[in-house]
Parts: C-alpha cells; structure tokens; sequence
C-alpha cells in the first residue's frame, strides 16, 4: 500500500485552499455562467461537514470532494450545479446533516443530485447479490431523473481509482473488479472515453501490476520508432490540408495498456505481434455544421490518394452516430512500415464529443434538449425494463449488462425507419423493440426476400420484415433467442403469466439443483418437499421455483433427502459452488486439512509444494505458479484460487469483496496442469517431433494429447504437467521452434 506522509495542520489546510482555488480557476476558464458565490458557500459547508475526518489514505477528506469536483468541471465539462453538488456528494451519507440542510441551503436541484448520489453510494455491489441488483436499478432510477447523477457518481469512482493504492490488497481487488464489471463498461455506453480508458487501466495496473509494467515499458521502448513512422505517414497529408486551408491538429493515439492486454489475452500473442497499438486522429476546426460531414470526406480523399486504404475497414458514423453519440470518419491505411494505421477524422466538436459523451452535449446544449435524443432512447429503454419489476435479481443484473457491452448494430424496418439494437440481436429482439405484440406473435422473419427464424441474428443494414401469426405464443425457450434486455424482461412477464411455460422452467431448475447437489430424483425426495413447503403436487412446487418464490437451499435438501449435500450454498444459484478440477480429483491436490479463519486483511501465501497444500483450486481458469491470481474463502474457510482476470473472479470481485483475499505464490510443484495448443503445417513426422522435443529433451509429463489435420493443416491440442509460468514459456518457444509449427499458446 501507498504511504501516505502527514502535514502539520496549517500547512495542510493551506494545500486544501490551494486545491480549491485550482477547482475555481478551472471554473473561471469554462464557459459557463459564473456562479462563483454558491461554489465557495458549498466548499464551506463540505469543509465544516467533514470537520476532523480523514480518508483511508490519511489525507483531509474534503480533499477528495474538491478531486471529484475539479474532475467534473475539467474532464466532464459542468457547471455549477454540478460542481456543488460534488463537493456535497457525501455530506448526507457521512456526516449528520440530512437532504433538508441541503435543500434549505443550495435549492431543490442540488438536494435532489446529492440525494441521488447518497441512494448508490457505497458502490454497485453489495455483500447480498439481491441487494447488488437494487443498487444498480436505484442508479438507473436516478439516471433517468437526472443524467448528472451518473456523471458525478463516475467522476467520483474516477478519483477512488486514482487513490486506490491506498486501499489493502483485497479492497483493491474488489474495487477494481467493480470498476471493469460495470463503471467502466457504462462509461463507454454514455460516450465517456477518456474516463472509461482510464478506468480500464487503473484496474489493469491493480489486478496486473506486472503485466501492466512489462506493456507501458514496451511502449515507451516504442515512442521514438512510433513517432517517426507517424510523421512519415501524416507529412504529404499535412500538405494537402494547408493547402486547402484547414485549420487543425494531428495526434498519434496509443492503444491503452488493457487494450493492448486484451488483445494479447484474446489472441494469445506477445505484444510485438500487435500491429494496431497506435492510430492517428485529424481534428479541424468547423464554423458550419452543414459542412462538417463534407470536410470529414474531403480529408479522407487527402489519405486515400496518398496511401493503400484497406478495404474492409471504413466506418462512416458521421450520418449515422453510435448509440452514445460518437461521430467520426474512420479508415484504415498502409503505413510506411508496412503496418495497417487507423485513421480517425473528426471535427473539434465531435472530437470533444467522443472525449466527454454526453457531458459535451450538455455543453453544447442550447434551450430546450430534443427529447429524441439517443440518450433518451436509451434511458427509455431502462424504463420499459425497470416498469417490469424482475423476481431474480441477478437475472436483472446480467440484462442489464447485455445492453452494457454490446457494440451497436443498425437495422430497418419495412418503411426505412432505422432501429440501434446491440450487436447479436435476433429477429425476436426486433420485433420486441417495435412493439411487445409484435414480440408475442412473432414467428419469423423476412430479410432480402428470404425467410429466416426468430433466432437469426441480424447483421448491421439488413431490412428486416418480421412475420406474425395471431395463434403464435411465447415460450420458454425463447429466452435463448433473446439479446436484449427489453426483449428479455418483456418476454419474462409474459412467461410468468403462463403456468405451463412456468412449470416447465421450474422443472429444469429442479432438476439442475438436484444434479448440483448429487441428489438423485424420487417419489420420496418430492414428497418431502411438498411437505415442507405445505404444497399440493409437484405442479406448484415447479411454478413457485420458476417465480422464485420459494428457494431450495442446501439444509431443505438434506432433510428431504436425509444425505448430507456435497456443499452449502444459500442460493440456487450461488457462485460459492467449487467445482473439483482435474488436477484435485488426483493425488496431486488433496483436500486441505479442517482450516482455521482467515485473516482477509493479511497476504494469503499459497503452498503448493507441500503435500497438503494450503487452497484449493477451481478448474475454471487452472491458475499456476507466476500467474495473477486471488483466493475466494468458501463457507468451510478453505482458499479457492482463481487467476484475477478468470470471468468467474470477476463476479466474485464485484459480489463478494467481503470474502477476497490477497494471495502470493509462496513455492512451485510440478504438478499443474496446463493446456497448450499447437497450430501448424502438417507433415510427415510432425507429432513425433512434437512428442519427442516433450518427453525426451525438455522432460515434460505430456497428459493428453489429439492432433486433427485438413487440407495440409494440423491443429494439436494437449494438456502437461509444469511448476511455473516461465517454464511453461520455456516449453511453448521450444514448441514453436520445431519446423512446421507456426502458432504455440496456453488455452488455459
């Protein structure tokens, strides 16, 4: 953790005054009306407020307000109101002045941001994964009252982030986990770029702290070599746009250090491999916005006569934005490296538009805002489902982060009209977003004069006519047809109106948990269960379940059951559950002896060189030795590793934080498990070669192994014993130095 040094009163409360004037001076530069007096009254109420208290990190903690404030007017672009109710954002929450004392003093506009702020405070996620969904629909509730809520609780989130380094190693975990789960993918669907580039990098160097190092080191390796190919590229442009008497500037953008990581991680290469880390942006001034989309084109003709323009790689969101409102002309052109360089074409006020979303509309607003806007498509869209009250909390959860995630798609209806739907959309999801009947009898679709099913997912420009028959129903297993969250939510109201869609859904998560639990189905089993639950026939006890109004737990099961259940778990669907991985069904892992609590607040050492190690390991991700990893303490106070960036970690980063701990390798064994494929030019000998360069001169246990070859390719997959990660590198370069052999990576 980061240490911080303390300041003798006075001058501390000299670099406090400092802090603020800065905020001021940054106000005073803006273009908003001066309202200097109540900015300067709100600083004072926050300082008495917050009298006496410190923040973890040991500093004054009005400094934090006066940080999220100064984010609010220097990388959102608001103005006053916002700025106040920044400096405000935890007086009702922390100290003993309520919503009233804010209102009597600032206005109701104020009180109600702040109140808004205090209803999500303490973040998305709570130790109850109910109570995590309600969090997050109160912060959709306060979006749609007032936008400037997200915008502050983001620029708040921004500063923890920043300060992170001062939290124990578990918080860091949780926080992180939190930030890239859901601020950082609803930064992005807002158009907040420069925030949500940076969210994902602090949480990157958090969870990754040497990945993190070995990337920003690469790419200052790089600087030099970059800039010189950037200016070769750009310098016969540069002519043609003084010329033609352009005023701009051009910059040469790096990829952040996660999405380079990504990237890495999802094509399973070093990062010299990489050929898009930088792009280049031309930014010119406009005074006419009928011009601008035109001034876009006449600079892209600047480039394409000058340089190869892939063809495959324009994108025009110039006439039609994204969803969050960003407009530019990309293209993609040959460098003088021999590298692919993306260009992206923007006007000043798209540019400031793509930086700050919809902050900068605010900026740019002028009277009244059109109620077309897409961000009021968007918010209307949170509306439709939170006027739908869903029974299963983390069902609501993972819907709403369907919309959350997804790039965007453009379709047409019949008459031209044009729908934004998230990529991978079906049919179903269209005719859900035209209308809810259209939904209900919907079965098929018409694209180019050729029927496609209410599963087809719709590519970006199709015309879709959809297809209804009145005598048409919904059912259950349209759920896996569904992508968006309208679609999703409407189609669960309508199933749970529908008890034989109802009872069918209950009879599979019935049958799910009792697979779960190892507990085999009988006349016996149900009638207990319809004892315990005072219910006349399986029929009902199935409808309740699909409703959620009745939980199955473990210690019903058992009673039922008389068998002690294989593991505790307080939900149907509780993310506790381990999952036993190859490598523990073996004598490599036994069960860790009856464990004492664990202190969560220390460093977790693992011990995998002891014949009873200290954890256990799940056998979603097969972490080893040298990878990122964290442990999970289940109810029996055992440690379960995952690697940090394992999808299920995720989950238990932003659900469960209360039960992280921070781990470290504390020795090797060779007795982990890892999964390597190999992808080559097949020939004869290729699998002796491979075997032999394993067995007899790197020593290395092969496990299993399958080789597949079509058409003069072959792909290998296997999986083998090793200690650590950098042996493991040692194997896969040795791999990739056999004749033949074009790709190596660890699958796992």
């Amino acid at each position: 953790m980061t240490e911080y040094t303390m300041l003798p009163p006075d001058q501390e409360e000299r670099m406090v005054e400092t802090e603020f004037r800065a905020l001021l001076s940054a106000y005073l530069a803006s273009n908003h009306r001066k309202k200097v007096e109540i900015i300067e009254r709100a600083y004072r109420f926050a300082c008495a407020a917050h009298k006496g208290a410190r923040r973890r990190s040991g500093e004054s903690y009005i400094l934090h307000p006066i940080a999220v404030a100064r984010i609010v007017i220097s990388e959102l672009g608001l103005g006053s109101t916002s700025i106040c109710a920044a400096l405000l954002h935890d007086v009702v929450e922390d100290t003993e002045f309520t919503r009233e004392d804010i209102e009597a003093n600032f206005g109701a506009k104020i009180a109600d941001i702040v109140e808004g702020l205090t209803k999500i405070s303490g973040g998305i996620f709570g130790t109850n994964a109910s109570l995590q969904a309600q969090n997050f629909r109160k912060l959709l509730l306060s979006m749609s009252t007032d936008i400037r809520v997200v915008l502050i609780k983001m620029a708040d989130r921004l500063h923890n982030m920043r300060t992170l380094g001062y939290m124990r190693p578990e918080k860091q975990f949780k926080i992180a986990g939190e930030t890239l789960y859901v601020y950082a993918p609803l930064a992005h669907r807002l158009g907040l770029f420069k925030i949500k580039t940076e969210l994902e990098d602090l949480a990157f160097r958090y969870e990754h702290p040497q990945k993190y190092a070995d990337i920003m080191a690469k790419i200052s390796e790089s600087e030099s070599h970059r800039h010189e190919i950037v200016e070769q590229f750009v310098a016969p442009v540069r002519e043609r746009l003084d010329a033609a008497g352009f005023k701009y500037e051009i910059k040469a953008r790096v990829k952040s250090a996660y999405s380079i990581f990504c990237k890495m991680e999802a094509k399973k290469i070093p990062f010299e491999e990489i050929y898009d880390i930088y792009a280049v942006r031309v930014i010119f001034d406009n005074d006419d916005d009928e011009k601008e989309r035109v001034r876009c084109w006449e600079i892209y003709t600047f480039f394409s006569d000058g340089h190869k323009v892939h063809p495959d790689r324009l994108r025009d969101w110039t006439s039609v934005p994204k969803a969050n409102g960003y407009r530019a002309l990309h293209l993609t052109a040959m460098g003088p490296d021999g590298k692919w360089i993306e260009v992206q074409i923007r006007s000043r006020k798209m540019d400031e538009i793509a930086e700050l979303g919809y902050a900068a509309h605010w900026k740019y607003k002028t009277g009244i805002t059109d109620d077309d806007t897409e961000l009021d498509k968007w918010m209307n869209t949170i509306k439709d489902i939170l006027a739908n009250p869903e029974p299963d909390a983390i069902d609501f959860l993972d819907t709403i982060k369907l919309n959350l995630f997804s790039s965007e798609i453009y379709v047409f209806t019949p008459k031209g009209d044009l729908l934004t739907l998230p990529q991978g959309a079906t049919v179903l999801d269209m005719a859900f977003e035209i209308h809810s009947e259209l939904g209900t009898h919907c079965i098929a679709g018409k694209i180019a004069h050729r029927l496609v099913p209410i599963s087809h997912r719709l590519g970006s420009g199709d015309q879709v006519e959809i297809i209804t028959s009145e005598s048409q129903t919904p059912k259950r297993e349209w759920l896996d047809f569904c992508h968006t969250a309208k679609a999703k939510s409407r189609l669960r109201a309508l199933l749970r109106r529908d008890p034989a869609a109802l009872g069918e859904y209950g009879r599979e998560l019935f049958g799910e948990l009792l697979a779960r639990e190892g507990i085999l189905p009988g006349d016996v089993l149900m009638d207990r269960l319809l004892d315990i639950f005072s219910l006349p026939d399986e029929e009902e006890l199935y409808v309740m379940l699909a409703r959620d109004e009745i939980s199955l737990s473990p210690e019903q099961l058992k009673a039922a059951d008389r068998r002690r259940v294989s593991m505790l778990r307080k939900m149907l669907r509780n993310p506790f559950a381990l999952r036993k991985s190859p490598a523990q069904s073996g004598q490599e892992f036994p069960l860790p002896p009856a464990a004492a609590p664990v202190d969560r607040s220390k460093v977790y050492v693992l011990h995998p060189d002891e014949t009873r190690p200290n954890y256990l390991l799940d056998d979603c991700c097969s972490p080893i030795p040298g990878d990122d990893v964290l442990g999970f303490v289940n109810n029996d106070e055992h440690v379960v590793v995952h690697k940090v960036s394992c999808p299920k970690a995720m989950m238990l980063k932003s659900g469960y934080g209360s039960r992280l701990v921070a781990t470290e390798w504390g020795g090797t064994a060779d007795k982990f498990m890892a999964r390597v494929q190999l992808e080559g030019i097949d020939r004869l000998g290729i699998l002796e070669d491979i075997t032999e360069a394993l067995s007899k001169k790197l020593g290395v246990n092969i496990r299993n192994l399958t080789i597949d070859a079509e058409n003069g390719v072959f792909k290998c997959r296997m999986t083998i014993r090793t200690d650590t990660t950098s042996t493991l590198a040692h194997i896969i370069s040795s791999l990739k130095a056999i004749k033949g052999v074009k790709i190596a990576r660890r699958t796992s």
